[in-house]
Protein backbone atom coordinates (compact mmCIF):
# COMPACT_ATOMS: atom_id res chain seq x y z
CA UNK A 1 0.00 0.00 0.00
CA UNK A 2 2.55 2.85 1.29
CA UNK A 3 5.57 3.53 -0.54
CA UNK A 4 7.47 4.16 2.99
CA UNK A 5 6.17 0.48 4.67
CA UNK A 6 7.50 -1.11 1.29
CA UNK A 7 10.34 0.45 1.20
CA UNK A 8 11.93 0.69 4.54
CA UNK A 9 9.37 -1.40 6.39
CA UNK A 10 11.79 -0.95 9.75
CA UNK A 11 8.55 0.78 11.57
CA UNK A 12 8.50 1.56 14.81
CA UNK A 13 5.29 1.25 17.26
CA UNK A 14 2.71 4.20 16.10
CA UNK A 15 3.06 6.97 18.53
CA UNK A 16 5.41 9.72 18.84
CA UNK A 17 7.73 11.78 21.58
CA UNK A 18 6.74 14.42 23.18
CA UNK A 19 9.31 16.97 20.96
CA UNK A 20 8.13 14.86 17.44
CA UNK A 21 4.41 15.70 17.93
CA UNK A 22 2.94 15.22 14.25
CA UNK A 23 1.80 17.71 12.95
CA UNK A 24 -2.01 16.68 10.60
CA UNK A 25 -2.54 18.47 7.08
CA UNK A 26 -6.11 20.00 5.81
CA UNK A 27 -5.33 18.84 2.38
CA UNK A 28 -3.46 15.56 2.87
CA UNK A 29 -6.73 14.34 5.28
CA UNK A 30 -8.65 15.86 2.51
CA UNK A 31 -7.68 13.36 -0.19
CA UNK A 32 -7.22 10.42 2.41
CA UNK A 33 -11.43 11.19 2.81
CA UNK A 34 -11.89 11.38 -0.56
CA UNK A 35 -9.42 7.97 -1.68
CA UNK A 36 -11.28 6.20 0.94
CA UNK A 37 -15.01 7.08 -0.53
CA UNK A 38 -13.50 5.89 -4.15
CA UNK A 39 -11.59 2.29 -2.72
CA UNK A 40 -15.33 1.74 -1.26
CA UNK A 41 -17.28 2.73 -4.12
CA UNK A 42 -14.79 -0.11 -6.17
CA UNK A 43 -16.55 -2.43 -3.76
CA UNK A 44 -20.25 -1.20 -3.53
CA UNK A 45 -21.42 -1.09 -6.37
CA UNK A 46 -18.04 -1.51 -8.88
CA UNK A 47 -16.97 -5.40 -8.10
CA UNK A 48 -21.04 -6.05 -7.51
CA UNK A 49 -21.87 -4.72 -10.65
CA UNK A 50 -18.85 -5.68 -12.51
CA UNK A 51 -19.50 -9.44 -11.16
CA UNK A 52 -22.84 -9.49 -11.13
CA UNK A 53 -22.93 -8.55 -15.23
CA UNK A 54 -20.65 -11.63 -15.63
CA UNK A 55 -22.65 -14.69 -13.95
CA UNK A 56 -26.16 -15.89 -15.53
CA UNK A 57 -29.22 -14.37 -14.64
CA UNK A 58 -30.56 -16.67 -11.97
CA UNK A 59 -27.31 -16.03 -9.77
CA UNK A 60 -26.76 -12.74 -10.17
CA UNK A 61 -28.65 -11.38 -6.71
CA UNK A 62 -26.50 -13.74 -4.88
CA UNK A 63 -23.06 -12.89 -6.45
CA UNK A 64 -23.44 -9.18 -5.82
CA UNK A 65 -25.19 -9.93 -2.01
CA UNK A 66 -22.03 -11.48 -1.28
CA UNK A 67 -19.97 -8.25 -2.17
CA UNK A 68 -22.17 -6.37 0.14
CA UNK A 69 -22.17 -8.73 2.75
CA UNK A 70 -18.30 -9.19 2.74
CA UNK A 71 -18.24 -5.24 3.09
CA UNK A 72 -20.08 -5.04 6.22
CA UNK A 73 -18.61 -8.02 7.86
CA UNK A 74 -15.25 -6.76 6.79
CA UNK A 75 -15.83 -3.34 8.31
CA UNK A 76 -16.70 -5.03 11.63
CA UNK A 77 -13.74 -7.42 12.04
CA UNK A 78 -10.79 -4.55 10.67
CA UNK A 79 -12.52 -2.64 14.05
CA UNK A 80 -12.48 -5.48 16.49
CA UNK A 81 -8.76 -7.14 15.46
CA UNK A 82 -7.77 -6.77 11.35
CA UNK A 83 -6.35 -3.47 11.77
CA UNK A 84 -3.99 -4.06 15.06
CA UNK A 85 -2.68 -7.17 13.73
CA UNK A 86 -2.05 -5.68 10.27
CA UNK A 87 -0.25 -2.62 11.25
CA UNK A 88 0.70 -2.57 15.04
CA UNK A 89 3.97 -4.46 16.17
CA UNK A 90 3.81 -7.95 16.73
CA UNK A 91 6.25 -10.48 15.07
CA UNK A 92 7.94 -10.98 11.34
CA UNK A 93 3.94 -12.33 9.95
CA UNK A 94 1.46 -10.80 12.33
CA UNK A 95 0.86 -8.03 14.37
CA UNK A 96 -0.32 -7.42 17.39
CA UNK A 97 -3.33 -6.41 19.90
CA UNK A 98 -2.49 -2.67 20.42
CA UNK A 99 -5.51 -1.71 18.75
CA UNK A 100 -7.86 -4.25 19.76
CA UNK A 101 -11.49 -2.52 19.15
CA UNK A 102 -9.42 0.64 18.10
CA UNK A 103 -8.68 1.45 21.91
CA UNK A 104 -6.01 4.34 22.15
CA UNK A 105 -7.04 5.74 19.00
CA UNK A 106 -7.76 9.31 19.58
CA UNK A 107 -9.56 11.70 17.53
CA UNK A 108 -6.27 13.63 16.99
CA UNK A 109 -3.68 10.26 16.99
CA UNK A 110 -1.88 9.14 14.06
CA UNK A 111 -0.15 6.02 12.77
CA UNK A 112 3.43 6.03 12.13
CA UNK A 113 2.91 5.41 8.16
CA UNK A 114 0.35 8.63 7.92
CA UNK A 115 2.10 11.15 10.02
CA UNK A 116 -0.16 14.01 8.48
CA UNK A 117 -3.72 12.54 8.46
CA UNK A 118 -6.09 11.30 11.27
CA UNK A 119 -5.57 7.85 12.40
CA UNK A 120 -9.07 7.53 12.16
CA UNK A 121 -8.59 7.65 8.10
CA UNK A 122 -5.89 5.83 7.81
CA UNK A 123 -7.62 3.04 9.56
CA UNK A 124 -10.83 3.63 7.41
CA UNK A 125 -8.19 3.47 4.30
CA UNK A 126 -7.18 0.27 5.14
CA UNK A 127 -10.80 -1.07 5.94
CA UNK A 128 -11.23 -0.60 2.03
CA UNK A 129 -8.41 -2.44 1.29
CA UNK A 130 -9.39 -5.48 3.56
CA UNK A 131 -12.86 -4.86 2.05
CA UNK A 132 -12.17 -5.52 -1.52
CA UNK A 133 -9.39 -8.53 -1.14
CA UNK A 134 -11.97 -10.72 -0.01
CA UNK A 135 -14.45 -9.82 -2.42
CA UNK A 136 -12.61 -10.51 -4.79
CA UNK A 137 -12.17 -13.96 -4.45
CA UNK A 138 -15.73 -14.87 -4.76
CA UNK A 139 -15.53 -14.16 -8.65
CA UNK A 140 -13.25 -17.96 -8.61
CA UNK A 141 -16.24 -19.93 -7.01
CA UNK A 142 -19.13 -18.17 -8.37
CA UNK A 143 -22.57 -20.36 -9.03
CA UNK A 144 -21.50 -22.74 -6.36
CA UNK A 145 -20.57 -21.88 -2.74
CA UNK A 146 -23.15 -21.84 0.38
CA UNK A 147 -24.02 -18.30 1.73
CA UNK A 148 -23.04 -19.51 5.09
CA UNK A 149 -19.97 -20.89 4.09
CA UNK A 150 -19.13 -18.24 1.77
CA UNK A 151 -19.06 -16.03 5.34
CA UNK A 152 -16.93 -17.96 7.22
CA UNK A 153 -14.49 -18.34 4.95
CA UNK A 154 -14.27 -14.90 4.40
CA UNK A 155 -14.23 -14.00 8.19
CA UNK A 156 -11.58 -16.52 8.56
CA UNK A 157 -9.91 -15.56 5.78
CA UNK A 158 -9.06 -12.15 6.72
CA UNK A 159 -7.90 -12.83 9.78
CA UNK A 160 -5.20 -15.67 9.14
CA UNK A 161 -4.40 -14.73 5.49
CA UNK A 162 -5.32 -11.28 5.11
CA UNK A 163 -4.22 -9.31 8.29
CA UNK A 164 -0.86 -11.61 7.64
CA UNK A 165 0.31 -10.96 4.48
CA UNK A 166 -0.83 -7.06 4.71
CA UNK A 167 1.43 -6.92 8.36
CA UNK A 168 4.50 -8.68 6.45
CA UNK A 169 4.51 -6.25 3.32
CA UNK A 170 3.63 -3.09 5.33
CA UNK A 171 3.45 -3.32 8.86
CA UNK A 172 6.76 -3.98 9.63
CA UNK A 173 6.80 -7.78 8.76
CA UNK A 174 8.84 -10.13 6.85
CA UNK A 175 8.63 -9.31 3.34
CA UNK A 176 8.83 -5.42 4.31
CA UNK A 177 12.34 -6.38 5.74
CA UNK A 178 13.21 -7.99 3.00
CA UNK A 179 13.14 -5.16 0.32
CA UNK A 180 9.55 -5.96 -0.91
CA UNK A 181 7.96 -3.11 -2.86
CA UNK A 182 4.52 -2.82 -2.80
CA UNK A 183 3.06 0.32 -3.31
CA UNK A 184 -1.00 -0.78 -3.13
CA UNK A 185 -1.39 -3.63 -3.13
CA UNK A 186 0.03 -6.08 -5.79
CA UNK A 187 0.95 -8.57 -3.55
CA UNK A 188 -1.42 -8.17 -0.27
CA UNK A 189 -4.68 -7.51 -2.36
CA UNK A 190 -4.31 -8.95 -5.64
CA UNK A 191 -1.71 -12.24 -6.11
CA UNK A 192 -3.55 -12.72 -2.50
CA UNK A 193 -6.87 -12.57 -3.53
CA UNK A 194 -6.22 -14.54 -6.93
CA UNK A 195 -4.37 -17.62 -5.33
CA UNK A 196 -7.34 -18.16 -3.02
CA UNK A 197 -9.64 -17.82 -5.31
CA UNK A 198 -7.80 -20.59 -7.64
CA UNK A 199 -7.73 -22.54 -4.44
CA UNK A 200 -11.42 -22.13 -3.42
CA UNK A 201 -12.17 -23.34 -7.40
CA UNK A 202 -10.34 -26.48 -7.33
CA UNK A 203 -11.38 -27.39 -3.66
CA UNK A 204 -15.08 -26.74 -4.17
CA UNK A 205 -15.17 -28.15 -7.94
CA UNK A 206 -16.19 -27.20 -11.73
CA UNK A 207 -19.94 -25.79 -11.90
CA UNK A 208 -22.42 -28.47 -13.42
CA UNK A 209 -21.97 -28.68 -16.96
CA UNK A 210 -18.79 -26.93 -17.02
CA UNK A 211 -17.32 -26.65 -20.40
CA UNK A 212 -20.82 -28.66 -22.09
CA UNK A 213 -23.65 -25.60 -21.20
CA UNK A 214 -23.64 -22.09 -21.65
CA UNK A 215 -22.59 -19.77 -18.74
CA UNK A 216 -22.52 -16.92 -20.70
CA UNK A 217 -23.15 -13.76 -19.02
CA UNK A 218 -26.12 -12.54 -18.83
CA UNK A 219 -25.86 -9.02 -18.98
CA UNK A 220 -22.51 -7.22 -19.76
CA UNK A 221 -23.90 -3.94 -19.92
CA UNK A 222 -23.98 -4.11 -15.61
CA UNK A 223 -20.06 -5.73 -15.96
CA UNK A 224 -19.51 -2.44 -18.18
CA UNK A 225 -20.58 0.09 -15.42
CA UNK A 226 -19.12 -1.77 -12.87
CA UNK A 227 -15.49 -2.27 -14.56
CA UNK A 228 -16.12 1.69 -15.06
CA UNK A 229 -16.44 2.49 -11.40
CA UNK A 230 -13.38 -0.35 -10.31
CA UNK A 231 -11.47 2.40 -12.78
CA UNK A 232 -12.70 5.44 -11.27
CA UNK A 233 -12.23 4.05 -7.88
CA UNK A 234 -8.63 2.95 -8.46
CA UNK A 235 -7.18 5.90 -8.34
CA UNK A 236 -7.84 6.51 -4.98
CA UNK A 237 -6.62 3.15 -4.27
CA UNK A 238 -3.16 3.62 -6.09
CA UNK A 239 -2.69 7.49 -5.77
CA UNK A 240 -4.29 7.65 -2.39
CA UNK A 241 -1.72 5.31 -1.74
CA UNK A 242 0.69 8.11 -1.36
CA UNK A 243 -0.88 8.70 1.99
CA UNK A 244 -1.08 12.40 1.15
CA UNK A 245 -2.10 15.23 -1.95
CA UNK A 246 1.45 14.65 -3.24
CA UNK A 247 3.69 14.88 -6.49
CA UNK A 248 4.03 10.77 -5.66
CA UNK A 249 0.07 10.86 -5.71
CA UNK A 250 0.26 12.72 -9.01
CA UNK A 251 2.48 10.14 -10.82
CA UNK A 252 0.41 7.53 -9.51
CA UNK A 253 -2.59 8.52 -10.90
CA UNK A 254 -0.98 9.23 -14.22
CA UNK A 255 0.56 5.56 -14.84
CA UNK A 256 -2.55 3.93 -12.99
CA UNK A 257 -4.62 5.56 -16.39
CA UNK A 258 -1.64 4.94 -18.88
CA UNK A 259 -1.20 1.45 -17.83
CA UNK A 260 -4.78 0.55 -17.43
CA UNK A 261 -5.66 1.73 -21.33
CA UNK A 262 -2.80 0.06 -22.72
CA UNK A 263 -3.58 -3.40 -21.00
CA UNK A 264 -6.97 -2.91 -22.16
CA UNK A 265 -5.98 -2.60 -25.75
CA UNK A 266 -3.34 -5.22 -25.15
CA UNK A 267 -6.33 -7.66 -24.67
CA UNK A 268 -8.30 -6.33 -26.63
CA UNK A 269 -6.21 -6.99 -29.68
CA UNK A 270 -5.00 -10.09 -28.92
CA UNK A 271 -8.67 -11.18 -28.88
CA UNK A 272 -8.92 -9.65 -31.88
CA UNK A 273 -6.23 -11.35 -33.65
CA UNK A 274 -7.05 -15.03 -32.10
CA UNK A 275 -10.85 -15.01 -32.23
CA UNK A 276 -11.34 -12.51 -35.31
CA UNK A 277 -13.64 -10.34 -32.86
CA UNK A 278 -12.41 -7.64 -30.13
CA UNK A 279 -15.24 -8.60 -27.36
CA UNK A 280 -16.56 -6.15 -25.01
CA UNK A 281 -15.76 -8.57 -21.89
CA UNK A 282 -12.43 -8.99 -23.13
CA UNK A 283 -11.44 -5.09 -23.13
CA UNK A 284 -13.00 -4.35 -19.93
CA UNK A 285 -11.12 -7.19 -18.38
CA UNK A 286 -8.37 -5.97 -20.26
CA UNK A 287 -8.71 -2.54 -18.09
CA UNK A 288 -8.99 -4.71 -15.04
CA UNK A 289 -5.67 -6.60 -15.91
CA UNK A 290 -4.32 -3.43 -16.10
CA UNK A 291 -5.64 -1.31 -13.01
CA UNK A 292 -4.22 -5.17 -11.34
CA UNK A 293 -0.96 -5.21 -12.70
CA UNK A 294 0.37 -1.32 -12.40
CA UNK A 295 -0.68 -1.81 -8.49
CA UNK A 296 2.49 -2.49 -6.70
CA UNK A 297 4.22 -0.33 -9.47
CA UNK A 298 2.28 2.88 -9.26
CA UNK A 299 4.32 4.76 -7.15
CA UNK A 300 7.66 3.42 -8.59
CA UNK A 301 7.61 3.96 -11.70
CA UNK A 302 7.01 6.37 -14.62
CA UNK A 303 5.12 7.15 -17.34
CA UNK A 304 6.78 4.39 -20.20
CA UNK A 305 6.93 1.91 -17.28
CA UNK A 306 3.28 1.84 -16.48
CA UNK A 307 2.66 1.51 -20.94
CA UNK A 308 5.16 -1.33 -20.69
CA UNK A 309 3.84 -3.06 -18.17
CA UNK A 310 -0.21 -2.19 -18.99
CA UNK A 311 1.00 -3.96 -22.30
CA UNK A 312 2.24 -6.64 -20.74
CA UNK A 313 -0.48 -7.80 -18.44
CA UNK A 314 -3.25 -7.12 -20.81
CA UNK A 315 -1.04 -9.93 -23.08
CA UNK A 316 -0.43 -12.39 -20.55
CA UNK A 317 -3.59 -11.94 -18.35
CA UNK A 318 -5.57 -13.02 -21.97
CA UNK A 319 -3.69 -15.83 -22.15
CA UNK A 320 -4.18 -17.06 -18.44
CA UNK A 321 -7.62 -16.23 -18.32
CA UNK A 322 -8.25 -18.14 -21.82
CA UNK A 323 -5.51 -20.47 -23.52
CA UNK A 324 -3.91 -21.58 -19.52
CA UNK A 325 -7.27 -22.20 -17.62
CA UNK A 326 -8.87 -24.01 -20.46
CA UNK A 327 -5.67 -26.45 -21.02
CA UNK A 328 -5.45 -26.61 -17.22
CA UNK A 329 -9.43 -27.55 -16.91
CA UNK A 330 -9.88 -25.47 -13.75
CA UNK A 331 -13.32 -23.28 -13.05
CA UNK A 332 -12.10 -19.88 -12.30
CA UNK A 333 -15.66 -18.80 -12.87
CA UNK A 334 -15.02 -15.56 -13.44
CA UNK A 335 -11.40 -15.01 -13.19
CA UNK A 336 -10.17 -14.10 -10.20
CA UNK A 337 -7.18 -15.88 -10.54
CA UNK A 338 -6.41 -15.61 -14.67
CA UNK A 339 -6.66 -11.50 -13.96
CA UNK A 340 -6.01 -10.64 -10.22
CA UNK A 341 -3.46 -13.61 -9.38
CA UNK A 342 -1.27 -13.78 -13.07
CA UNK A 343 -1.97 -9.73 -13.52
CA UNK A 344 -1.11 -9.21 -9.53
CA UNK A 345 2.52 -11.34 -10.38
CA UNK A 346 3.49 -9.73 -13.67
CA UNK A 347 3.27 -6.28 -12.01
CA UNK A 348 5.06 -7.12 -8.99
CA UNK A 349 7.95 -8.61 -10.75
CA UNK A 350 8.32 -5.57 -13.09
CA UNK A 351 8.17 -3.33 -10.60
CA UNK A 352 11.31 -4.45 -9.90
CA UNK A 353 12.63 -4.11 -13.53
CA UNK A 354 11.14 -0.24 -14.00
CA UNK A 355 11.37 1.28 -10.73
CA UNK A 356 12.52 4.37 -10.44
CA UNK A 357 14.29 5.81 -7.66
CA UNK A 358 14.14 10.04 -9.13
CA UNK A 359 10.03 8.84 -9.11
CA UNK A 360 9.96 7.37 -5.40
CA UNK A 361 12.21 10.55 -4.55
CA UNK A 362 15.12 8.17 -3.51
CA UNK A 363 18.82 8.44 -3.91
CA UNK A 364 19.40 4.33 -3.80
CA UNK A 365 19.17 2.88 -7.20
CA UNK A 366 15.60 1.23 -7.51
CA UNK A 367 14.76 -1.42 -9.94
CA UNK A 368 16.76 -2.71 -12.63
CA UNK A 369 16.70 -0.24 -14.69
CA UNK A 370 17.93 1.86 -11.98
CA UNK A 371 20.91 -0.35 -11.84
CA UNK A 372 19.82 -2.55 -8.71
CA UNK A 373 19.08 -6.31 -10.63
CA UNK A 374 18.67 -7.97 -7.08
CA UNK A 375 15.07 -5.87 -7.08
CA UNK A 376 13.38 -8.24 -9.57
CA UNK A 377 14.90 -10.94 -7.28
CA UNK A 378 13.47 -9.67 -3.87
CA UNK A 379 10.26 -9.13 -5.67
CA UNK A 380 9.95 -12.68 -6.93
CA UNK A 381 10.55 -13.55 -3.49
CA UNK A 382 7.89 -11.76 -2.16
CA UNK A 383 5.57 -13.20 -4.71
CA UNK A 384 6.50 -16.80 -3.97
CA UNK A 385 5.93 -15.96 -0.17
CA UNK A 386 2.41 -14.53 -0.79
CA UNK A 387 1.49 -17.65 -3.23
CA UNK A 388 2.76 -20.31 -0.40
CA UNK A 389 1.03 -18.92 2.40
CA UNK A 390 -1.82 -17.85 0.54
CA UNK A 391 -2.46 -21.32 -0.75
CA UNK A 392 -1.51 -23.32 2.40
CA UNK A 393 -3.68 -21.36 4.79
CA UNK A 394 -6.92 -20.73 2.44
CA UNK A 395 -6.64 -24.76 1.79
CA UNK A 396 -6.75 -25.20 5.42
CA UNK A 397 -10.23 -22.79 5.93
CA UNK A 398 -11.31 -24.01 3.23
CA UNK A 399 -11.04 -27.61 4.47
CA UNK A 400 -12.17 -27.01 7.70
CA UNK A 401 -15.50 -25.38 6.37
CA UNK A 402 -16.14 -28.54 4.55
CA UNK A 403 -15.64 -30.58 7.20
CA UNK A 404 -18.26 -29.26 9.12
CA UNK A 405 -20.75 -26.99 7.31
CA UNK A 406 -19.67 -27.98 4.07
CA UNK A 407 -18.87 -25.58 1.04
CA UNK A 408 -21.24 -26.41 -1.88
CA UNK A 409 -24.81 -25.50 -2.85
CA UNK A 410 -26.58 -29.17 -3.84
CA UNK A 411 -27.03 -29.65 -7.15
CA UNK A 412 -31.06 -28.82 -6.94
CA UNK A 413 -30.13 -25.14 -5.76
CA UNK A 414 -27.33 -25.15 -8.15
CA UNK A 415 -29.11 -26.15 -11.17
CA UNK A 416 -32.49 -23.87 -10.73
CA UNK A 417 -29.81 -20.94 -9.22
CA UNK A 418 -28.81 -19.36 -5.89
CA UNK A 419 -31.14 -16.53 -6.12
CA UNK A 420 -34.26 -18.18 -5.27
CA UNK A 421 -32.76 -21.07 -3.49
CA UNK A 422 -30.63 -18.69 -0.93
CA UNK A 423 -31.92 -15.43 -0.62
CA UNK A 424 -35.79 -16.42 -1.95
CA UNK A 425 -35.32 -13.35 -4.54
CA UNK A 426 -35.25 -12.95 -8.55
CA UNK A 427 -34.47 -10.93 -10.96
CA UNK A 428 -37.38 -10.57 -13.26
Amino acid sequence: MLALAAMFALLPAAGFAADEAPKLDSGDTAWMLTSTALVLMMTIPGLALFYGGMVRKQNVLAIMMQSFAITCLISVLWMVVGYSLSFYPGNPIIGGFDRLFLSGMAIDSVNELAKTIPESVFMTFQMTFAIITPALITGAFADRMKFSAMLWFMGLWSLFVYAPIAHMVWGGGLMGDMGVLDFAGGTVVHINAGVAGLVAALVIGKRQGYGKISHAPHNLTLSIIGAGMLWVGWFGFNAGSAAGASANAGMAMAVTQIATAAAALAWMFAEWLARGKPSVLGIVSGAVAGLVAITPASGFVDPMGGLIIGIVAGIVCYVAATSVKNALGYDDSLDAFGVHGVGGMVGAILTGVFARASIAGKDAPLGLIDGNGGQVLTQIYGVAITIVFTAVVSLIILKVIDWTIGLRVDEATERDGLDLNLHGETVQ
